[in-house]
């Protein structure tokens, strides 16, 4: 009787930690989301993914997902002149 008590007790116990568990890790890997000023530091050890520029003629909205050199995911919002103007 005192080992199925034993055992419901560590399964109980088990259960508890394994649903921590992945709250924690979603908390890490959640990208940073960020505008970007002139002021903005930035630290990129490497580029994931930029969105590409449009072919129009004015100022539309970019963004690019790096990871900093501690490994965190970030997600940086920023501004560009499009693709499509002419000089003539």
């Amino acid at each position: 009787m005192k080992a199925l008590l034993v055992l419901a007790l560590s399964s109980m116990c088990l259960t508890a930690m394994a649903d921590e568990a992945p709250t924690d890790v979603a908390q890490q890997q959640q990208p940073v989301e960020e505008q970007y000023t002139y002021s903005t530091h930035l630290d990129i050890a490497n580029v994931v993914s930029m969105s590409e520029i449009p072919n129009v003629c004015e100022v539309v909205p970019m963004k690019m997902e790096y990871d900093d050199s501690k490994g965190q995911r970030h997600i940086l919002r920023y501004s560009v002149m499009g693709n499509g103007c002419s000089n003539g």
